[in-house]
């Protein structure tokens, strides 16, 4: 995606044929134009969803503590945008505060009353589950390993439940990088690489043809020569898995060939 594409790309610009943010005037084209209102995160994971109905596709999570930028409200339900990884949709009222937060620490295990990489003072969760603001592990593999088990869930993104690319999104954000929301998103990290030289770290990702969902690929970590350690829907889990097995059924699901993307060194 180029950066002009990225600009206004739907699922990350926050306007409409009636209203946009303030700061999008003279950018895209609106009704009205407003600024936004920032709200935060009060429980440890609040669904964000497509649409107003609640029942809609849950297309992200706001964890606590993270900013939510709302814009709009129907009733209950706030229309903005996740400040930490860009996504739109519509949130519940009652999951957000407005009481302004200054984090000074992240949750940085995976069994605290709050889940990894929710923003935090340091008296809000035990003192050995956090790391300061600014302080951050160095390998996404091993922040990844540390969930596995943990539930598979479309629209997930925390260390109570995942979709695939939630869990390459917190492991990334536990080692302060870049963690887009989506698999096409995390199919442009890095630099490419060949399948015969990809180790561990790498991301391996099978991108999928747009449908009647939000999701657009499926997204895994390289843990070796072998296997992938991914969030993944067939075994309804965080598991390990050849990469044979792996790229037989996606491939056999009509995904597209993958592609590995090399984050660092």
């Amino acid at each position: 995606m180029t950066a002009a594409a990225a600009s206004t790309d739907p699922r990350t610009t926050l306007a409409r044929p009636d209203l946009a943010e303030q700061a999008l005037e003279g950018v895209v084209r609106a009704a009205a134009y407003r600024p936004v209102r920032a709200m935060y995160g009060a429980v440890p994971t609040a669904d964000i969803h497509a649409d107003a109905d609640p029942a809609s596709e849950r297309i992200d999570q706001l964890l606590f503590g993270e900013a939510f930028d709302v814009l709009d409200q129907r009733g209950d339900r706030a229309w903005g945008r996740a400040r930490r990884d860009g996504l739109v949709g519509w949130i519940s009222l009652s999951s957000l505060t407005t009481a302004a937060r200054r984090p000074t620490h992240r949750v940085a295990a995976v069994s605290a009353a709050l889940p990894l990489n929710a923003l935090v003072s340091e008296t809000e969760v035990a003192a050995d589950a956090l790391a300061p603001i600014g302080a951050f592990e160095t390998d996404p593999v091993a922040v990844a390993e540390r969930l596995l088990g943990v539930p598979h869930e479309l629209g997930a993104r925390s260390s109570t439940a995942t979709d695939c690319s939630g869990l390459v999104q917190q492991a990334l954000y536990a080692c302060g990088l870049p963690g887009p929301r989506y698999s096409d998103q995390q199919a442009e990290l890095g630099r490419a690489v060949e399948r015969a030289g990809a180790r561990r770290g790498d991301l391996v990702i099978w991108l999928a043809d747009a449908g009647d969902h939000s999701w657009t690929g499926h997204s895994a970590f390289v843990l070796d020569a072998d296997r992938v350690l991914h969030a993944t829907g067939h075994h309804g889990a965080v598991v390990i898995e050849t990469f044979a097995e792996a790229d037989a059924r996606y491939r056999a699901d009509g995904f597209h060939a993958p592609v590995f993307r090399r984050l660092q060194g």
